[in-house]
Formats: C-alpha cells, structure tokens, sequence
C-alpha cells in the first residue's frame, strides 16, 4: 500500500498546482539519481521530486488484535503493520526562484489539508494500481530536522541541497489478510460456573 498511498497523495498535490495556475510536476522518484544538469532530459529534470526517505512502524498500534466476525465465526489474522512514512519533497526546478515557489505551494497544499481519508480524496477508482484500496486515513505533518540530521540526509542522498520539505505520513496500513486460524463463535454460556471459596 506504500505506492498506492503516495500515487493518490501526488495526484492531489498535482491537481491543486494545476489549480493554482502551475504545471503538474509532482514525480515520485528517488532524488539521490537526480542528474547535476537540470536541463538533461531526465525524468526528475524541473520537477518537484517526491522521495520515501525512511519508515518505521508505529510502536503504540503494534499489539492491537487483528481479528474478525463473519458468518458466526472468528477469523484470525496477523497484526496489521502500521508505518510512519517520511516523505521528502525536493523542488528540482530550473530556477532558484521557481523551486521556492513550487516548494511554498507543496506547503500551502498540506496546511489546507493534512488528513486525506477514502471520502475526501480524489482518485481514479478504476486505475489498476489503486483497485486494492480500501479504507484508508493518512495524516501528513511537517517534520523539521535539525541542521545536523538534514546536512546527513543530503549527504546520504549525494550532497547536492536542493529546497525541500520533509513531511511524516501517518498512518500506512500493511495488512495482507491471510487467515491464520478460524473458529466458532460463542454465543451462549451453557452450564454453571462453580468456583470453590479458598
């Protein structure tokens, strides 16, 4: 679901640069491959670059049962995996002017509306790629690293800087339905409980 997930969150993102008068140049690619030549013939040449920078699984939704009623039976599965994504947002324009002001509209855009859910996101129902969607709710917050923490994320990714914006995207739901174990459910207490005084 990590591609599905940020596929539907740069179609939004494209969509409203396109209503603000702006090219839809949202690509999802890996920024560290960025040619130093921003006019080659590269997909991520002028384009606002979308990169999963890390994951990490939501530690206080790991225990919580996975299991379900259907048809009078109880259903065991897995724990869902819940995962944090941080997302880098990095404006590969051809202009110093022209990537700041792609870079403030990618942070207009998630200040206007940082919860995206099934009911208030636009997204092609019919696409392949998104056909296994079900339910789902992200929340996106802008996530600031400190100097130090973001001269290593450049420099893991190549060193060249480029104006950007780091978000974390919560939550992403991983969870593959395979039943492990079905039994039937209780319905009814049949015959007494004694329990003998100590």
């Amino acid at each position: 679901m990590i591609y599905e997930s940020l596929h539907i969150l740069i179609g939004e993102l494209n969509s409203y640069l396109a209503s603000q008068g702006l090219e839809e140049d949202v690509v999802l690619d890996n920024i560290a491959f960025v040619e130093n030549d921003p006019d080659s013939n590269q997909p991520m040449a002028d384009k606002v670059v979308l990169t999963l920078l890390n994951l990490n699984e939501e530690a206080t939704l790991r225990n919580f049962p996975n299991n379900r009623v259907e048809n009078n039976k109880v259903t065991y599965r897995n724990n869902r995996i819940n995962l944090n994504l941080y997302l880098l947002f990095s404006s590969n324009k051809t202009g110093y002017d022209v990537a700041l002001k792609y870079l403030s509209r990618v942070l207009e855009f998630f200040q206007g509306k940082s919860v995206f859910t099934q009911a208030n996101t636009n997204f092609d129902h019919s696409d392949p790629i998104l056909s296994a969607m079900g339910d789902f709710r992200y929340t996106l917050e802008l996530y600031t690293p400190t100097f130090e923490n973001l001269s290593y994320i450049w420099g893991t990714l190549g060193g060249r800087q480029l104006p950007c914006a780091l978000y974390k995207m919560s939550l992403v739901v991983i969870d593959r339905e395979a039943t492990l174990d079905q039994s039937p459910l209780i319905t009814e207490n049949i015959g007494n409980i004694n329990v003998t005084p100590v």
